[in-house]
């Protein structure tokens, strides 16, 4: 059992603190795995997580992976599970840099309307405790303290882009510390997700490109995450990477291990989507109410999870997944029918109108 702030050692410049899960309930908030990494006289912070506690726990990770003179502050993603204590670059002594990717700036500006779009999405299709919109509140509220930004933020993009690769691979992202940290652009969990590979200890962190076969946000992207994925297991494959990490796994991954956790992940994505098409191909419209509860059975039945698995989230992927099977709503009502766009325009009336003369 693990607790808030507890160390996986990776070696002696690189640990993984732990994080937890959520439970809105009570008033937890999730907080994400943090890597903590000293590469030259450079300490390297993935993601910075929430709340003082953890807070404490990351000072305590900086004072055990060597000396540094300078900083570096990398966030993954825009959510607040992993931005929370991000200020935590100024208070570090030394020359500290802090990166965003820029397409998640308006939900670390304003997460609330962030959540709201979401949480109304799924209004009617899961049990939400309160109205959506003070239910994005309380995520909000949970996730404090909440200081995303530092005195030198700035965005990846505000970089000139790099073609990165490694081993038979090609990424486009940002190198930094001389080449020794690689940021790679994958866009998968929500707009903005980067993964990142530590070359000199073979670390790859997906944070959360990796917390479950189906992506569930609004601004997910399933391909994406599926090719992160297949490419990801490329790099264990060629020994790139040697060990797997993420922001909500409390364990790490060692090689073949790492590969068959990919390939699992992978082909959990391909079942349940078959699942899902099984349950929609008879059907003109399809109510996502009821898709959801068959869309919930089919996730038991395959034995699939994730991480923070609960009904808002499971109904948030029941959407994602009408959408990529080519379905669309037919109007903004509360649990309107989805159905598959007219591809046929109708076939054109050719009966002879009154007084108009027959064609010869």
């Amino acid at each position: 059992m693990t607790a808030l702030g507890d160390l996986i050692e990776i070696d002696d410049r690189t640990v993984l603190v732990l994080g937890r899960e959520l439970d809105i309930e009570h008033d937890q908030p999730d907080v994400a795995n943090v890597l903590v990494h000293n590469t030259g006289d450079t300490l390297v912070l993935v993601d910075t997580g929430v709340t003082t506690a953890f807070r404490t726990a990351l000072h305590e990770a900086a004072g055990r992976v060597g000396h540094y003179s300078r900083a570096l502050v990398l966030t993954t993603h825009g959510h607040p599970d992993h931005v929370g204590n991000n200020d935590l670059a100024d208070e570090l002594g030394v020359p500290a840099e802090h990166y965003v990717p820029a397409p998640d700036l308006d939900q670390m500006r304003d997460p609330a309307s962030y959540w709201l779009r979401s949480f109304e999405r799924v209004t009617g299709l899961a049990p939400l405790p309160v109205p959506p919109a003070a239910l994005a509140e309380k995520v909000v509220q949970i996730c404090q303290p909440m200081k995303p930004f530092c005195s030198t933020t700035r965005t990846y993009e505000e970089r000139p882009p790099e073609r990165i690769r490694i081993g038979s691979l090609r990424f486009s992202g940002w190198t930094f510390a001389d080449g020794a940290v690689r940021v790679l652009r994958s866009h998968g969990h929500c707009a903005g997700h980067v993964i990142v590979h530590l070359g000199d200890c073979g670390v790859l962190h997906l944070s959360d490109e990796g917390n479950g076969a189906w992506g569930a946000m609004a601004d997910a992207d399933q391909l994406k995450i599926q090719t992160v994925l297949g490419a990801v297991a490329v790099l264990f494959e060629e020994e790139q990477a040697t060990i797997l990490s993420d922001g909500h796994t409390f364990s790490v991954r060692r090689g073949p291990e790492a590969v068959a956790h990919l390939e699992g992940l992978l082909e959990q994505g391909t079942a349940l989507q078959a699942a899902a098409l099984g349950l929609t191909t008879d059907e003109q419209q399809v109510r996502p109410s009821a898709f959801t509860t068959q869309y919930t059975q089919a996730l038991t039945d395959l034995g699939i999870g994730g991480a923070n698995p609960n009904p808002v989230f499971t109904a948030m992927m029941a959407l994602n997944q009408l959408h990529e099977l080519g379905l669309r709503p037919e109007s903004d009502e509360v649990d309107t029918p989805w159905s598959r766009p007219t591809l046929h325009s109708p076939a054109p009336d050719l009966s002879p109108r009154p007084g108009s003369r027959p064609r010869q």
